[in-house]
């Protein structure tokens, strides 16, 4: 099976290489979900506020004839991913569906 490419933009700070894999395998994960993933695109962003929720995380995932995109406030990285990820995996699965509803018409 084809990777697809996971580009990783950190603004404000240095992702050290362990959030980077996770990252990357959460995100290639969703591969399983949707066979024609084009890439995705993860923006990491630390808030400067006094909120403990301050980790801004989005995911831009383009698929063929659309964009799928999540945003997500948590305490760190790698629970923005998570629940990232969660949410794309149902709005891949709604996306299939309707291509397939698409195409027995």
């Amino acid at each position: 099976m084809k990777r697809m490419k996971v580009f990783i933009q950190s603004v404000n700070f240095n992702a050290d290489s362990s959030l980077l894999q996770f990252i990357e395998d959460k995100v290639q994960g969703l591969s399983k979900f949707h066979d024609k993933i084009i890439d995705a695109e993860v923006f990491l962003k630390v808030q400067k506020t006094s909120e403990k929720e301050n980790k801004i995380t989005e995911v831009k995932m383009n698929i063929p004839g659309n964009e799928l995109m999540i945003k997500k406030e948590t305490k760190t990285f790698e629970e923005g991913i998570s629940l990232g990820v969660d949410s794309l995996k149902r709005q891949l699965k709604k996306s299939k569906e309707k291509l397939r509803d698409s195409a027995s018409i």
